[in-house]
């Protein structure tokens, strides 16, 4: 489900860096994380967002989460933005 929800948005932001920038910004509708991805990448992402009160939605890989934004590495995060 959260891979076709990528797929269709019209506003993706793409790695662990923007998706803070855009945390902090308070742009974000929803967070999408790979539970594949290291802890240590990710968990900073997971902790704004919490204290933000955006969603957070878990997918099985980032290869999948970096298809579904149409670029042919994994993704770690996405956030779909206003």
């Amino acid at each position: 489900m959260s891979y076709e929800k990528v797929a269709q948005a019209d506003n993706l932001i793409v790695g662990t860096k923007q998706t803070v920038k855009a945390l902090k910004a308070g742009n974000v509708l929803e967070v999408i994380i790979a539970e594949d991805a290291d802890p240590k990448v990710v968990n900073k992402v997971i902790e704004i967002a919490k204290d933000m009160n955006v969603p957070l939605t878990k997918v099985d890989s980032m290869k999948k989460l970096g298809k579904a934004c149409g670029i042919d590495v994994g993704a770690a995060t996405v956030a779909i933005t206003r």
